[in-house]
């Protein structure tokens, strides 16, 4: 059987457009096998949401990623705000067993206080290291990532992934986690992250490289597009 990549993708019922569009996008893109799991809560059985902060759904249950491949194997999260312009398989061959989890490691201040719904935008150690996550499962140190675990920790505990070391945290390049506005354009990004807001919405819909965002979308609607205003 050919190579099939895990993927688990944020999932908020408040932008559910934005976790479609990115799946479209990686369905264009990607040349293997991809199974995709949507980060919903209401799917959880055995874990219900007990932290009061937060942007969106999926803000700590993305820590539940190995626990939901049962600790074995590997599997890539991202955030739902996001599109894919490269072949997902380009990131998943840059698997490397020695490390925990491998990250773009963000060293940035935000331009804007605040984000889609209003939300603070707050600076922090390790901001959006979380976004893109390559997780070896299996890795020992990740077995502590039990529901029971993730609602107890905090939100500085758990996106800065301080129940690893830092030799343990590998590095991916820049471009698998490209912060629109809050970068500069750039046309040789492999995945574009709208973390300020998706060009769905209206403050958002002409911002800094929203119109690779747009180009998914209307692939989505293709075939009923030309009944809806784009």
């Amino acid at each position: 059987m050919d190579e099939t990549i895990n993927l688990i993708i944020g999932y908020d019922e408040r932008e559910s457009i934005a976790f479609h569009t990115c799946v479209q996008s990686i369905i264009s893109n990607t040349t293997c096998h991809v199974n995709i799991i949507p980060l919903c809560l209401k799917n959880f059985v055995k874990y219900r949401e007990n932290h009061q902060d937060g942007s969106n759904e999926f803000i700590y249950s993305r820590f539940l990623s190995p626990y939901l491949m049962n600790f074995k194997g590997w599997v890539l999260y991202l955030d739902g705000d996001m599109v894919c312009l490269a072949d997902l398989k380009e990131l998943w061959d840059l698997r490397d067993k020695k490390y925990a989890v491998q990250v773009v490691k963000h060293k940035y201040k935000t331009t804007m206080k605040k984000k889609y719904f209003g939300n603070v935008n707050e600076n922090y150690p390790r901001k959006n290291w979380s976004s893109v996550i390559l997780w070896n499962c299996s890795h020992f140190n990740n077995r502590c990532l039990t529901p029971d675990y993730v609602n107890k920790k905090s939100g500085a505990f758990l996106h800065r992934f301080k129940w690893l070391l830092d030799s343990e945290i590998g590095d991916l390049d820049k471009v698998w986690n490209w912060l629109a506005i809050e970068y500069e354009k750039n046309s040789d990004a492999k995945i574009v992250h709208y973390t300020l807001g998706t060009p769905c919405f209206d403050e958002f819909h002409d911002t800094s490289m929203a119109s690779y965002w747009m180009e998914y979308f209307k692939q989505l609607l293709r075939g009923i597009g030309e009944k809806i205003k784009l």
